[in-house]
């Protein structure tokens, strides 16, 4: 019953961490969709809205990496072949 339990809250965890994902993309993508406007109602000149566009988006694609290549544990024939080492 422990080993469901724990599936079940590792399955929770994981779907908190998704939706938590999906808000922060909805985020990226109103906020850089006003900076575009903004900098488009000054004159367009250098697009400067690059940067935040690169760099917040760098990050959401590392987070969402690392929400879809989850590091999995170790199994214990592993830690005990590395024990005998």
């Amino acid at each position: 019953m422990t080993s469901l339990n724990d599936a079940r809250q590792q399955a929770i965890r994981r779907l908190s961490q998704k939706r938590a994902y999906r808000g922060q993309v909805q985020q990226y993508l109103l906020v850089n969709a006003v900076l575009i406007v903004i900098w488009a109602a000054t004159g367009r000149g250098y697009f400067w809205p690059i940067w935040p566009i690169f760099g917040w988006g760098l990050s959401l694609v590392i987070q969402g990496w690392k929400l879809t290549h989850p590091v999995r544990p170790f199994s214990d024939a592993e830690i005990q072949s590395e024990m005998e080492r």
